[in-house]
Order: C-alpha cells, then structure tokens, then sequence
C-alpha cells in the first residue's frame, strides 16, 4: 500500500514537475490549465463545450491582459465552468481593478473572483513552491478512495490553495479537509459550486464519488 501511495505521489509531482519547468521569470503571465483527451477529459463533470469554452476564456483574457499590462504583473488565471479566479501579484490596487475589468469582459465569462494581491510579484522558488504543493495537494485527492480527484481543479498561490469545482457539500468538505491537511498548504478557501446529490446523479456518464448553488469562495 505504502508503494501505491508513493507511486501516486511521484506521478501528480511529476506533472506538476513538467508545469514547473516551462514557467520562466519572462513569462509572468500563466494559464490555469486543463488536461484535454482521454480519461480526464470524459470523467469532467463540465460539458465538453464547457471545457472548450473555459480554455478560450483562459487564452483571451490571459492575452488582452498581457496587452493591456504587460510585463508588470505575475498573473495566474484559472477558468472553470466560465467562473475565472485570478491569483498572483500587482504593483498597485488600480492594476488589480483593471485586471479584474478586463477580465470579467471577455465572452462567456460570468463571474470573476479576484484574489489578487498588491505587492512586487514572487519568485521562481517561491512559484516552484506552490506548484509542489498543488501537486501533493492533488495526490492526496487521488487517494481519497470516496472522491473523484477530477471534480477538483487546484490551484496554489503563496501558499495559499484554492479548490474549483462542481461539486455536492459532503465532497466540498472532505476535499477542504484533505487539501488542508497536505504539507505547504498554509490555508484553503474553497470556489465551488455547489449541487446535490441528486443533480450529481444526473450528470451523464460521469463518475460520482460514494459516500464515506450559489458559487461563493470561502476561507478556512
């Protein structure tokens, strides 16, 4: 068992090893992400069009930013289920209002949550840092045998991890409790949106987690 656990582990790090190593100081802008093809795109429990459409959300705004802005932010943006949560770095609080403005205008975008921070942007060890935590954090959902780590989009900034996802309020909990639980994750707050469990059982052809909506991000 000990075996499998680790095997998990070095694989979610490995992954997150690979995001490490093409994120550059020149490169100050960074796209959330999503896994495209096979087995975690079907087990999504967004739709395809969905998913597609996040992925357009993440390209545009990440490139209307950059053109706006330029080099003088360090801004990570992450879009699921057309909610976009920003993380990262401005010099200053009107530059974090123009992020979020430009942000919230593009095209199928409902709602953003702007958790950017006022002050001079982090460094490559410290962005290296919150990758390898993302990484355990995911290894962690992967062993937790009653959820599905693929309901869970996370994300790690200064040590802060912020969990996405559609999922039901027993999944919300567990997940919360496992994440902050796994070392270098200083705090949690949580971007969920919220259903029951008989909506999860609707949703065609995707897996459900066994026992053991507003969208509002809590701190824990």
């Amino acid at each position: 068992m000990k075996f499998i656990v680790m095997k998990r582990l070095a694989l979610a790090l490995g992954a997150a090893a690979l995001l490490s190593s093409a994120l550059t100081a020149c490169v100050p802008l960074v796209l959330g992400g999503a896994v495209a093809g096979g087995t975690l795109l079907a087990s999504d429990r967004r739709t395809s069009g969905t998913q597609l459409e996040d992925e357009g959300i993440e390209l545009r705004a990440l490139s209307r930013i950059r053109g706006n802005v330029g080099d003088r932010v360090h801004v990570n943006l992450t879009s699921y289920n057309r909610q976009v949560l920003l993380t990262g770095e401005v010099p200053t609080a009107q530059e974090k209002q123009l992020v979020e403005q430009i942000a919230s205008r593009v095209e199928n975008v409902n709602s953003v949550v702007n958790e950017l921070v006022v002050a001079g942007n982090s460094s490559l060890a410290d962005r290296s840092s919150d990758t390898l935590t993302t990484g355990r954090a995911r290894a962690m959902l992967i062993d937790a045998r009653d959820l599905h780590f693929n309901a869970f989009k996370v994300v790690t900034e200064r040590g802060t991890t912020y969990l996405m996802g559609r999922v039901t309020q027993r999944e919300a909990d567990r997940a919360t409790a496992v994440v902050r639980a796994t070392p270098g994750v200083q705090k949690v707050v949580r971007i969920f949106e919220i259903i029951s469990e008989e909506e999860l059982a609707r949703v065609p052809g995707k897996p459900q987690a066994q026992p053991a909506a507003a969208i509002k991000p809590l701190s824990d």
